[in-house]
């Protein structure tokens, strides 16, 4: 393709990723008829429609979708060169984008400051999301790495590490359940169906940890009714202190359990045992040298990769 043709692929792209003509053409300041025109004259070069126009936007159509990865594509490709050569002057500049999921960010702490003292220069920024739209971040180039708790499986996404992480019941060390287990002489793992007569809060359906609570509901014949429902992992963890239940994953609280603040108590059913951590990119991605380096930090010093907690 020429360059006429790629400086025409980006007006086709902000359209694509914000939606509309317009908003294309307010994030590239200039008018709507400009963006327009590139896009009609790529549509025509190309010989099909690229776009499919709606009362409520755009969205590309499948050979709008094909120019949208090579564009992708070529884009990361430029970035790698780029780094590259400033590897060659000890990674001076740059930047990384890094989605992650809430529960990650207290373990973050650590290798984000090694790696800003190693590189002073690149830029870090950090996106706080849900699990579909960490996925959805790394899929669409929008962020070089991902940190995400048990994604569903998705042929686009490569995981670079995966560790066993599993959901638990979680309460403060005076709470009934704390009793019941320490009361019996074998303890087992709390039933789901053991929850619904406490006072419960859950993540939002975007959060992976709802999506297994959902799956073990349907398998084991249990509705649960929770009292708060959130997207703040922070949220459910005043809420276990204060006297509620919440369900998240071991390392999540590991620092809370370890202070005796909580308690975390295993659950019985197998898709509360079986959830891991990922650390992952696009596939098909040429990672940069500064994204390779940041990777390896956050497998060495990152406690939700460790084998033991």
């Amino acid at each position: 393709m020429s360059q006429v043709q790629e400086h025409r692929i980006g007006h086709l792209h902000e359209a694509a990723r914000l939606g509309s003509v317009r908003a294309a053409a307010d994030y590239l300041n200039v008018a709507p008829s400009a963006v327009s025109r590139q896009i009609t004259q790529l549509e025509h070069e190309l010989g099909m429609p690229l776009l499919e126009r709606h009362r409520r936007g755009v969205k590309p159509t499948e050979a709008g979708e094909r120019v949208l990865e090579y564009y992708r594509q070529r884009l990361a490709q430029q970035e790698v060169l780029l780094e590259s050569l400033q590897s060659l002057k000890g990674l001076q500049s740059g930047s990384l984008v890094l989605a992650i999921g809430e529960g990650f960010i207290e373990g973050l702490a650590e290798p984000l400051s090694r790696f800003s003292q190693r590189y002073p220069g690149i830029e870090l920024k950090v996106n706080l999301c849900g699990t579909n739209e960490v996925i959805r971040q790394v899929v669409e180039d929008e962020a070089h790495l991902g940190l995400v708790f048990h994604p569903a499986g998705d042929p686009r996404i490569r995981t670079h590490v995966s560790r066993p992480q599993p959901v638990c019941a979680v309460v403060n060390p005076l709470h009934p359940l704390v009793r019941q287990c320490a009361a019996a002489e074998l303890p087992e793992p709390l039933a789901l169906s053991e929850l619904s007569s406490h006072s419960l809060a859950l993540p939002e359906v975007s959060f992976g940890i709802r999506q297994l609570v959902t799956l073990a509901e349907h398998q084991a014949g249990v509705m649960l009714s929770p009292t708060l429902t959130c997207n703040a992992i922070a949220m459910l963890k005043q809420f276990a202190l204060h006297g509620g239940v919440t369900l998240l994953p071991e390392f999540v609280v590991s620092e809370e359990v370890k202070a005796g603040r909580l308690c975390r108590i295993p659950l019985q059913e197998a898709q509360f045992v079986i959830p891991h951590v990922q650390l992952i990119s696009r596939l098909g991605r040429q990672l940069s040298v500064g994204a390779n380096q940041l990777m390896v930090m956050l497998m060495q010093d990152m406690l939700a990769f460790s084998h033991s907690q």
